[in-house]
């Protein structure tokens, strides 16, 4: 897809004001309104028009979008990268406040499809909104759980309707046996409230950091074990690690690769819930490196006749 500048689209600078942002929105739109405009493109440029001012008119979403900076331009080819929204807060309990329908992919790609937040209520004292962020952790503290301080960013408006950012510092519990997308919800934490009314709460979403040796499935995690050929063949017991430690596993003989093992307990474990972990063998032959080492896979073949593909011939 291609990145969209909405800077350039309503031509502000990136160090707008937020009442800039409002009358050149205000001016563009009267210019490309498909009701008033003469020009062929006129629909296409008003949804742009729309959809530029949709992000920055929000200090949040434009916060976040400018964490790109001027490292993308106009028309180039985007894709966001993983989790590239984390650490970022958000108004309401998703990532939008707005009703996307119709926008570009660009924009869904950022902020996802449209979900009305919270709205305002005209009450004296009112609880202030909620917030929403999504934190990345370590597998090994969802597995024993932990303690964390994390750094936040929230956007702020300065007294010249400017958009800045301010670290959001907070101690976090990390319950044991947390899944991926589970939230934890801090009680007080969101906007502050209005009239005296209390302040929101922020829901922090778990994604987990990519590990080189263990993924997760919910509460399953899997671990892909090379074995010999001879160990598979003829079984072996193999050191095994778990996000607990290092545990040993009965490899049964004539194990073929993909064949699943199943230790029960060693996944993400809570007070109510139990995963397991999910060995797959991944059979590894070794390289010959001599004539004598060629000479017993030459060995194997005469006195092992075997076609493993046997099962695809019609």
């Amino acid at each position: 897809m291609e990145y969209k500048d909405y800077y350039k689209i309503l031509g502000v600078a990136r160090d707008a004001t937020q009442d800039q942002i409002k009358q050149a929105y205000r001016k563009v739109a009267r210019k490309y309104h498909p009701d008033v405009s003469k020009e062929a493109n006129a629909e296409a440029k008003f949804k742009d028009i729309g959809e530029a001012y949709e992000v920055l008119k929000d200090p949040e979403k434009r916060a976040a979008y400018d964490k790109f900076g001027a490292n993308w331009q106009e028309g180039q080819h985007f894709e966001p990268p993983p989790n590239w929204d984390a650490g970022f807060e958000f108004r309401g309990t998703g990532y939008t406040g707005a009703d996307a329908s119709g926008f570009s992919d660009f924009f869904e790609s950022l902020f996802g499809h449209g979900q009305t937040g919270r709205q305002r209520t005209h009450v004296f004292r009112m609880k202030g909104e909620d917030q929403h962020a999504k934190i990345v952790i370590p597998l090994a503290d969802a597995y024993r759980g932990a303690r964390q301080t994390i750094t936040l960013t929230r956007p702020v408006i300065d007294g010249d309707g400017r958009v800045s950012t301010s670290p959001h510092t907070l101690h976090v519990v990390i319950p044991k046996g947390i899944i991926e997308g589970q939230r934890i919800r801090l009680e007080g934490q969101g906007l502050p409230g209005h009239g005296g009314g209390p302040a929101g709460d922020l829901y922090l979403e778990i994604v987990f950091q990519e590990d080189p040796v263990f993924h997760a499935e919910k509460r399953d995690i899997h671990l892909t074990l090379p074995v010999t050929p001879w160990e598979a063949t003829l079984g072996a017991t193999l050191t095994v690690p778990t996000l607990g430690g290092h545990v040993q596993v009965k490899i049964p003989p004539n194990s073929q690769g993909g064949k699943k093992l199943r230790l029960k307990g060693k996944g993400l474990c809570s007070a109510s819930h139990q995963g397991d972990q999910i060995v797959t063998l991944q059979i590894v032959l070794p390289e010959p490196r001599t004539e004598e080492q060629r000479r017993l896979y030459r060995t194997m073949a005469e006195q092992m006749p075997f076609n493993p593909r046997s099962g695809l011939e019609r």
